[in-house]
């Protein structure tokens, strides 16, 4: 079958909307009938040339939709149900699935190319074969995706927020609420309050931390953030330093999670400054792989008992997290409404993301229908 997506054929260059050609699910596949895409900046990455893919790439990795058909061997979903992309697939019996860390399956090393080695290639256009972000590509009508990239949700929920679940929403949430381990009490500071940051505020309220800094140049998100769970707001690193000195009778921030638009070395060392004794440090932004982004005095790091530690997915399992969070959000627990900040056509991805660099957006979604 045909499908109109959004391709990108050469780094630093805008998305091409083209025809492109679906081949039917094969084994352990899904046909997926896409309605809502999140507009996040990993796909940026991608775009900038900051990380690889297997170009041409039909970008999108936050989405939701509805399984059309699906492949022999699926056992996950069936046609009809409503279903979340998971960004990172998840097979359930490698060694990380096995040991409960379903955001560093082994197929995860697929992402970049767009699906498991040896095994069907669905996707193919104007230039021969094409990849697919994060083994998904929800920037296309329809896609074939394999069954452990599908978690199946109720389907009585609104598909434009729960589409928020398979990424930005878990990968924030999880960064307070798994990695950071907030506890009630705790002062957190989240640096940068996009799609990814405003949703590490929430799971750092939720957790019980007494004091949440969200940090932002962008006055607007602020605004958001302090709807959802922070309790002060900060332009600038300094000044978020500053509060988490006063809060805390000069102890210092107990969590500081990095959520910012690039991860330079700088906001690590302001963040690492920020920490009090036995403090932890969060990256869940990114760079380019061979940017060097870390620079501490690591007898500091000794002394104060320091921690600094990377942070996937959120670290959480999205086979049981996704419909987790989603229960959240039915029981007011969790704000999904208040981070769409605008809709778009397929048609205005290029646009959108031009209002995501200009700071515009919590969360910009394509409306496939």
């Amino acid at each position: 079958m045909k499908s109109t997506a959004a391709v990108l054929h050469e780094a630093g260059k805008p998305l091409e909307i083209e025809e492109i050609e679906l081949d039917g699910p094969g084994p352990g596949e899904v046909l997926v009938r896409f309605t809502h895409a999140g507009l996040c900046h990993s796909d940026l990455h991608v775009m900038h040339g900051q990380i690889e893919g297997w170009l041409p790439m039909v970008l999108g990795h936050e989405g939701a939709g509805i399984v059309e058909d699906v492949g022999p061997g699926v056992t996950r979903v069936a046609p009809g149900d409503h279903i979340v992309c998971s960004f990172i697939p998840s097979c359930g019996h490698c060694h990380w699935c096995a040991t409960g860390q379903q955001a560093i399956c082994d197929t995860g090393a697929n992402i970049m190319r767009g699906f498991l080695p040896g095994e069907h290639w669905p996707i193919s256009g104007s230039r021969g074969r094409y990849g697919a972000m994060c083994m998904l590509g929800t920037f296309s009508r329809y896609g074939v995706i394999h069954q452990t990239s599908a978690v199946r949700i109720d389907a009585d929920l609104p598909l434009d927020k729960a589409a928020l679940v398979g990424c930005g929403v878990p990968t924030g949430w999880g960064s307070a609420v798994n990695a950071a381990d907030v506890r009630p009490g705790d002062t957190v500071i989240v640096y940068g309050i996009g799609g990814i940051g405003m949703n590490a505020v929430q799971g750092a309220r939720y957790a019980g931390a007494q004091n949440v800094i969200a940090v932002d140049p962008h006055g607007h998100k602020l605004e958001v953030a302090m709807q959802v769970g922070a309790t002060h707001a900060a332009t600038t690193s300094a000044d978020a330093h500053r509060l988490a000195q006063e809060l805390t009778r000069g102890v210092g921030a107990d969590k500081a999670i990095l959520t910012v638009d690039i991860m330079t070395a700088e906001v690590v060392g302001e963040a690492f400054d920020a920490i009090g004794k036995a403090g932890t440090v969060v990256l869940t932004a990114m760079a380019g792989f061979t940017d060097r982004t870390i620079s501490l005095p690591g007898t500091v790091a000794t002394l104060f008992k320091k921690t600094i530690r990377g942070s996937l997915f959120g670290d959480c399992n999205p086979t049981t997290d996704i419909p987790r969070l989603l229960g959240l959000y039915r029981s007011g627990d969790l704000k999904l409404d208040e981070l769409i900040t605008r809709t778009y056509t397929l048609e205005q991805v290029n646009e959108g993301y031009d209002d995501l660099l200009a700071g515009k957006n919590v969360r910009g979604v394509i409306v496939h229908e």
